[in-house]
């Protein structure tokens, strides 16, 4: 393969000028070393992007950098073995947008210990549809199953529900054989989060308690919030039931006590996906492409965008207005 003399990217900078992001014609030279050199069909949208992208979070641990923690495409050009030329890869997390350059870009260059084959029975849209969301929410399913969880300590609450984890861990749950109770505040978007998979919409009040423990009501859940909502989920989920802690939307703060882990047995399981060893990466990867593969990827993907389309929807997703998954096309 020829590479590109010049190709087209979102990259980010913050120096004497200032924090700023856009697109930018540069060269493979002007990217992070690595094996692996992929011509990107698709990446996605974090809420994980939109903060690197705007500057609203200390994300970047270098600059400058090319944004997008996903990236989905064929490989071009490698140095290690086990890729050749045309292999259908992705990369998830893994330092991308952080302290690597990432996938919002025609072409990446990515290290060969953190890529993916693309598993058979997804395809690149497929795979960024979900992207580091749906990674997320079904590596909190994995770890949640690893410590026990089986649908008949009673239903999984998914706080944060019509975000992109949010939506997909319904979906998923769901296809999973577990019943999913969908906690919200968009009380608008109630049929969208029954028709992919909840089976009880709940407004934000159902995770308002602040006592220390209440009535069990839950088998356990995932959070994408924080804060009180979190607490209180821990408070009203069964005995031996998984809570799975993904996010912050609201706050990182946790005003909880021991009471549902002494009383109850109750176990608070870290999600962190960005790092994931390999052989678990591989395994969640696997569950996405079959048992796990969400049913209405369609449907969750809400918007599909060029790059130049980005600073509106990190915009967007920083006011609260995120909804489903976004879609980058390059």
């Amino acid at each position: 393969m020829t590479s590109p003399t010049s190709f087209n990217a979102f990259r980010i900078h913050n120096d004497a000028d200032g924090y700023r992001s856009g697109i930018e014609r540069i060269s493979l030279d002007d990217l992070a070393p690595g094996e692996v050199v992929i011509r990107t069909v698709h990446s996605s949208v974090n809420y994980k992007d939109a903060l690197a992208g705007t500057g609203q979070g200390k994300i970047l641990r270098r600059f400058p950098l090319v944004g997008g923690i996903d990236v989905a495409g064929h490989v071009v050009a490698s140095s290690d073995a086990k890729f050749r030329e045309g292999d259908a890869v992705l990369v998830t997390g893994c330092g991308l947008s952080e302290t690597r350059d990432g996938g919002y870009g025609e072409y990446a260059r990515l290290e060969s210990q953190w890529v993916i084959p693309l598993p058979q029975g997804l395809d690149f849209r497929e795979s960024m549809i979900l992207g580091t969301a749906g990674f997320t929410a079904a590596l909190a399913l994995y770890r949640m199953k690893d410590n026990r969880q089986v649908p008949e300590l009673g239903p999984l609450a998914v706080t944060g529900a019509t975000g992109g984890v949010g939506s997909l861990a319904v979906d998923i749950f769901s296809r999973a054989g577990y019943e999913v109770h969908a906690v919200s505040g968009k009380a608008e978007h109630a049929d969208y989060l029954k028709a992919i998979g909840a089976s009880v919409v709940l407004g934000r009040d159902a995770l308002a308690t602040t006592r220390p423990l209440e009535s069990a009501r839950f088998g356990g859940g995932l959070d994408n919030v924080g804060g009180n909502m979190l607490a209180s989920l821990l408070a009203q989920t069964a005995p031996y039931g998984n809570v799975a802690s993904a996010g912050l939307a609201a706050t990182a703060d946790l005003p909880t006590t021991v009471m549902p882990f002494i009383i109850r047995g109750v176990s608070l399981v870290g999600v962190a996906s960005a790092g994931t060893a390999r052989d678990i990466r591989e395994a969640v990867w696997q569950h996405l492409a079959s048992d796990w593969k969400p049913r209405h990827l369609d449907r969750i993907c809400t918007r599909e965008i060029s790059l130049a389309q980005l600073p509106e929807v990190f915009e967007t997703m920083l006011t609260g207005g995120s909804f489903g998954r976004t879609l980058v096309s390059l």
